[in-house]
C-alpha cells in the first residue's frame, strides 16, 4: 500500500500529519503536484512533479495507483476515478469517501457548477481548521490501523 497526495491544495498541515505517519508506519507517500514542494529528507517521502495542465496531476496519480492505495484529495472526480480502480480517497477535512458518499458528493457537485454557470453564488468552502486537522488525523490513523494490521 502507498499514499498519493493531490498535493496542490493539500493543506500543510496535512502534509505534516502525512510526514509524521510515513516514518511512523513506515509506508511510502508520494506527493503529486506540478511545482516542486519541499519535503522533509525521507526514504518514505518522495515529491512528483508534473508538468502544468489541467488534471496532470490527477492523471497521474490515477495511472500509477494500485488497488488498496490510499490517495489524500479534496478533488471529487479524483476521489470518484481513485474508488473505482479500486484504491481509497480520504479528504483533507477527514471525510472516507465511499463508493455511495462519492456518488452523492459528485452530484451535489454538479449541481454546483450548475448554480455558478448560472450566476449564482454559492459560496466557497470553510477555512481549514484545528477541527479539520484533528478529524483527519483521527480518520487517517483509523485507516492505517485497519489496514496495517
Amino acid at each position: 500500500m502507498q499514499i498519493w497526495v493531490d498535493a496542490d491544495a493539500c493543506p500543510k498541515m496535512v502534509k505534516e500529519i502525512l510526514f509524521r505517519a510515513a516514518e511512523r508506519v513506515r509506508l511510502p507517500v508520494t506527493l503529486v503536484a506540478n511545482r516542486p514542494l519541499q519535503t522533509p529528507k525521507s526514504r518514505y517521502i518522495r515529491s512528483l512533479v508534473v508538468t502544468a495542465g489541467f488534471d496532470v496531476a490527477d492523471e497521474t496519480i490515477v495511472e500509477q495507483l494500485l488497488p488498496g492505495d490510499l490517495v489524500i484529495t479534496a478533488d471529487i472526480p479524483l476521489a470518484a476515478l481513485v474508488i473505482d480502480k479500486g484504491g481509497h480517497a480520504l479528504n483533507p477535512r477527514g471525510e472516507l469517501y465511499s463508493e455511495d458518499s462519492i456518488r452523492e458528493r459528485l452530484a451535489m457537485r454538479n449541481l454546483m457548477d450548475e448554480l455558478r454557470g448560472s450566476g449564482i453564488d454559492t459560496g466557497g468552502p470553510a477555512p481549514f481548521s484545528q477541527q479539520d486537522r484533528k478529524a483527519f488525523a483521527n480518520q487517517l490513523d483509523r485507516f492505517l490501523a485497519n489496514r496495517l494490521s
